[in-house]
């Protein structure tokens, strides 16, 4: 785990992280400030902010910017709404030359006015985008005048692209969050919980809510996965903060226990192992017996129910090997769990947003040899993947063409797949997809071809050298 800017070689990048077998606190590349044209596949403040926020179903989003980021929008994403669907669109101020010259405040006036006026909205976010942050628009002094006229929530968000990395720009939305929750009385505290971190992707926090009900514990604040304008401002009702997504949603979390009272605990639905230890931690921590017998009751009946389709998948991938490159450590540290539930070892293991505690976890939780980067650029991720051999590559949308064209299997763990991977269905889900694509008999005749390819460029190059 290392910045691979300082090695004038992979080779010397390769050494570095395989002698680095102790793992002592150092400055994590993932806590660099993103750069545009860097070799990190990093995303930036702006885009992080939009992941915290985007999916609160009724809320208007104005980018203040370029035409270029609004096209940054959660249609693009697999977050579902059992409400409004307002959230899908993406609203801009077009800045041009012109505007970037003489400032575009006046712009960003101008609209809001006509979104209030055409739409009659509860709520409006207003990104600040790179352009904005070299211009100095103030869009707080414009967010608050409007706000004072209109007598509706207009909330600016300070996420100009280049001012940190994708964990500044989750600060950066939670912080809007906080400024929405402050704005209302706090509420006296219910028996419930707010869930926050899961951005309701193929419909996850339908299950997870499910599961909750069925044990006896209400959730009071979805942030932000299927949540509203009127929901958010009841979340200081809640007894506990549970925390699915540690990387976007932790800062919030303390800050709701700091400011009101509301303990937090860190959670994971993905994965069976990880979704009954957490329906154990939140019944322990909420204290109630009756919540208690019911999590034990309902451990027992879903086992039983998905415990023989599972052992079908397990004989299938026991012994495949898998790589893993996601955004935070969380989600790699869940997805070693599953590996090794199925019987499958994990190999290589990268995230893009990762903290130095994941790391250390993540190193405990694998096997000694098994690489380990702090961010990587695609030479390095192929050059790892073809030593340790692996036979899946689990990623996001950026990593897909790497592993056709490495002729290995590939499993989408992104925000743009469209079927939960979330509790007991998600782990089947995640099995039986892993056993189509890897074991699809696709990959022995990608093989053979390849090994075609190379006997025909070996025997050309005898015969023109003779």
């Amino acid at each position: 785990m290392t910045n691979h800017e300082n090695f004038k070689t992979l080779d010397e990048r390769k050494e570095s992280i395989i002698c680095n077998s102790k793992f002592e606190n150092r400055n994590i590349k993932c806590d660099t400030n993103s750069v545009s044209g860097a070799v990190s596949q990093r995303a930036c403040v702006y885009c992080g902010a939009r992941v915290v926020l985007n999916p609160i179903t009724d809320a208007y989003h104005i980018v203040h910017g370029p035409i270029g980021c609004a096209s940054y929008t959660w249609d693009i994403r697999g977050s579902l709404s059992s409400g409004e669907e307002v959230y899908r669109n993406s609203f801009s101020t077009d800045l041009r030359e012109q505007d970037i010259i003489f400032g575009g405040e006046k712009k960003l006036s101008n609209a809001i006015d006509e979104i209030v006026n055409r739409y009659n909205p509860k709520l409006i976010f207003v990104y600040a985008t790179c352009v904005v942050g070299v211009i100095g628009d103030d869009i707080e002094a414009v967010c608050k005048r409007a706000q004072e006229k209109y007598g509706i929530e207009i909330i600016p968000v300070q996420s100009s692209g280049f001012a940190g990395n994708k964990k500044s720009g989750y600060k950066a939305g939670c912080n809007a969050i906080l400024n929405l929750i402050s704005r209302y009385p706090k509420h006296k505290k219910e028996f419930g919980i707010n869930y926050l971190g899961d951005f309701n992707l193929a419909g996850e926090i339908w299950i997870i809510k499910n599961y909750l009900k069925k044990i006896g514990v209400p959730i009071i604040t979805k942030l932000t996965g299927d949540s509203s304008f009127e929901e958010i401002t009841k979340a200081t009702k809640a007894s506990l903060n549970i925390v699915q997504c540690a990387g976007s949603m932790v800062y919030l979390a303390k800050q709701l226990e700091k400011k009101y009272g509301i303990p937090y605990i860190k959670v994971s639905f993905v994965g069976i192992e990880d979704t009954i230890n957490s329906l154990r931690n939140i019944a322990k921590q909420l204290g109630n017996k009756e919540v208690i017998d019911n999590v034990e009751k309902f451990i027992s009946v879903q086992k039983k129910k998905f415990e023989k389709e599972l052992s079908y998948y397990k004989k299938r991938l026991y012994g495949k090997s898998a790589a893993i490159y996601v955004g935070g450590g969380f989600k790699a540290i869940s997805l070693i769990k599953q590996f090794k539930e199925l019987g499958m070892k994990t190999v290589m293991v990268g995230t893009q947003t990762g903290s130095q505690d994941e790391y250390d976890l993540i190193k405990s939780l694998t096997d000694e040899g098994t690489v380990i980067l702090d961010d990587a650029n695609p030479t390095e991720l192929e050059m790892f993947i073809k030593e340790k051999g692996a036979d899946v590559l689990v990623g996001g949308v950026k990593e897909r063409p790497l592993a056709y064209k490495l002729g290995i299997a590939f499993f989408d763990h992104n925000h743009e797949r469209k079927h939960p991977l979330s509790g007991f269905e998600g782990a089947i889900n995640f099995a039986k997809e892993l056993d189509i694509t890897v074991n699809s008999p696709v990959w022995e005749y990608v093989k053979k071809e390849g090994e075609k390819d190379v006997k025909k460029k070996f025997y050309k190059f005898e015969y023109e050298s003779v």
